[in-house]
């Protein structure tokens, strides 16, 4: 499995990662605004703190990561503001 993981590439993580946000999003919205309100700031603080590492001692950290965290913070954002334009911002568990 690890193996599997490895071979491949960004492109295909963030389709993956679009992908389970999508099958949340039409599953269950509560769960995925929950979701996306503390995955987000928990990968962008990560990522914040990784560049500030970063900057301040040069590690051997690949830039795969740094792309990865950076789509990890963006595809949430997307796929949640698709589906908040798709419902006209009205979900089932805000009634």
């Amino acid at each position: 499995m690890l193996s599997f993981l490895k071979s491949l590439g960004i492109i295909e993580i963030c389709l993956m990662q679009a992908v389970f946000y999508c099958l949340l999003w039409l599953s269950n919205t509560y769960l995925a605004t929950l979701f996306t309100f503390i995955l987000v700031p928990i990968f962008a603080s990560l990522l914040i703190i990784s560049l500030i590492a970063e900057l301040l001692d040069r590690s051997k950290v690949p830039k795969w990561y740094f792309k990865f965290m950076f789509l990890s913070v963006i595809i949430p954002l997307i796929v949640a503001m698709f589906f908040y334009n798709a419902n006209d911002g009205f979900f089932d568990w805000m009634q």
